[in-house]
C-alpha cells in the first residue's frame, strides 16, 4: 500500500534518516577527498526531488522511491566532483595564472598610470615565470618536458637543473608565498581556491601572486638562468 500524500517539507524531515544512512553508505567507497558533508548534501538535493516528484497514485512507498532519487543524486554529485579534481593541465594552468597576471597588471596600471614600455619590463618576467611555474607537476621526480614529448641529452640536464633551481627559489620565499606557489602550480588550485585555502581575500592573493613571481624572476636572473 502507497504512502498517504504528505506536504513536500514534512517528507523531506521525516526522512533525514534515509539520507544520512546511504550517504553514510556510499562514502566508504568514494575517495579520500571527498568529505561526508558533501556526500550529505547531494543526498540532500535528491531527497528534495524525491519529495516535489513523488506520487503516490503509483503505488511506491515514498522511502522506496525516495532511495533511488537519493542515491542517483549523490552518484551524480560525486562523479562532477571527481571529474572537476582531475589536475589540470600545463596549458591549463598557463592559461589561468597568466590571465591572472595580466587582471593584476590591467588594476596596477589604473592605480599609476605608467608607459608601454614600463608595462611591458613588469609584466613581461612574470607570464614567463608562469609559464615555467606551469610546466613543473610536482616537487617530486617530475621533471620539465618539451611540448613534442621528445628531448635531447643536453636539453634533459638543462631542464632537470632549471627545475631543481626553481624548487630552490620557491623553498626560499616567505612562508605564505610558498604556500601560494605550491597550492597554484603544483596541486592546480585556482587563485580563488588558493586564497581560501590560505585565509585571505581574492585581491590580496592576486598581489601575492604577481609578487612572488617578481621574486622569483629575480632570482632566477642571479643565477643566470635568463637574461
Amino acid at each position: 500500500m502507497s504512502d498517504v500524500r504528505m506536504p513536500p517539507q514534512q517528507l523531506i524531515f521525516m526522512h533525514q534518516g534515509l539520507v544520512q544512512a546511504i550517504a553514510r553508505g556510499l562514502h566508504r567507497s568514494f575517495p579520500r577527498y571527498i568529505e561526508l558533508e558533501d556526500v550529505i548534501a547531494y543526498g540532500q538535493i535528491g531527497l528534495a526531488q524525491a519529495a516535489r516528484d513523488w506520487d503516490p497514485s503509483r503505488g511506491t512507498q515514498f522511502s522506496t522511491y525516495a532511495y533511488y532519487r537519493i542515491r542517483g543524486a549523490i552518484l551524480e554529485g560525486v562523479h562532477k566532483m571527481i571529474w572537476l579534481h582531475r589536475p589540470p593541465t600545463p596549458a591549463t594552468k598557463f592559461q589561468r595564472h597568466s590571465n591572472e597576471v595580466l587582471a593584476q597588471s590591467a588594476e596596477d596600471v589604473q592605480a599609476a598610470p605608467a608607459d608601454e614600455a614600463s608595462w611591458l619590463s613588469n609584466v613581461g618576467p612574470r607570464l614567463a615565470m608562469v609559464y615555467l611555474l606551469s610546466q613543473v607537476q610536482g616537487e617530486a621526480a617530475d621533471d620539465l618536458e618539451p611540448a613534442d614529448g621528445h628531448a635531447t641529452p643536453l636539453q634533459s640536464v638543462l631542464d632537470q637543473e632549471l627545475k631543481s633551481t626553481l624548487h630552490a627559489l620557491i623553498d626560499a620565499l616567505p612562508s605564505d608565498e610558498r604556500q601560494l606557489i605550491r597550492m597554484a602550480y603544483f596541486e592546480g588550485l585556482s587563485l580563488t581556491e588558493t586564497a581560501y585555502r590560505l585565509g585571505i581575500s581574492k585581491a590580496w592573493a592576486s598581489r601575492l601572486h604577481s609578487r612572488c613571481l617578481d621574486r622569483l624572476a629575480r632570482g632566477l636572473r642571479r643565477v643566470q638562468v635568463t637574461e
